[in-house]
């Protein structure tokens, strides 16, 4: 049986903590599925902290508020069903231009069939000006599904 890749792509929000529910409930009782829980960290130009240890603290911060919301997270796809060893978590730290350009490039490393976003609450107009995460994903990535879940 082929084992199929799911990338769910969550930070610490409720719609991200959706997705992770959906893909528990929808895909949890199956075998020869693996999931890997993705967080990426965008970090800022070392030219944003006043200094490397303002730098190193503010990346410590954000790897333990993940880390913690990433325990939350694989608990609930344990407790639908997948086993331990199919249940992989992945904190990256980078440097690009938006955290849709990480995930595609995360996707495409990871060769998964499906990537699990959750979409987030925002209006016409900011989606406008700043673009849209899930949007851009779903236009941009290739040889995989694209969930967005609200």
């Amino acid at each position: 049986m082929v084992e199929r890749h799911i990338m769910i792509a969550v930070d610490s929000s409720d719609n991200a903590r959706r997705a992770v529910l959906f893909v528990g409930d929808f895909f949890g009782c199956y075998e020869g599925f693996q999931v890997t829980l993705l967080h990426i960290i965008l970090e800022p130009e070392a030219t944003f902290f006043p200094n490397n240890d303002e730098r190193q603290k503010w990346l410590t911060d954000k790897h333990t508020e993940a880390k913690k919301v990433m325990e939350e997270y694989k608990h609930i796809l344990l407790d639908a069903g997948f086993p331990e060893d199919k249940v992989n978590v992945r904190i990256d730290t980078m440097r690009a231009p938006s955290v849709a350009d990480c995930i595609i490039k995360e996707q495409e490393e990871m060769k998964c069939c499906t990537i699990v976003i959750g979409r987030r609450g925002i209006s016409k107009k900011e989606e406008f000006i700043f673009g849209s995460t899930s949007n851009r994903i779903i236009h941009e990535a290739k040889k995989c599904a694209v969930l967005v879940i609200e």
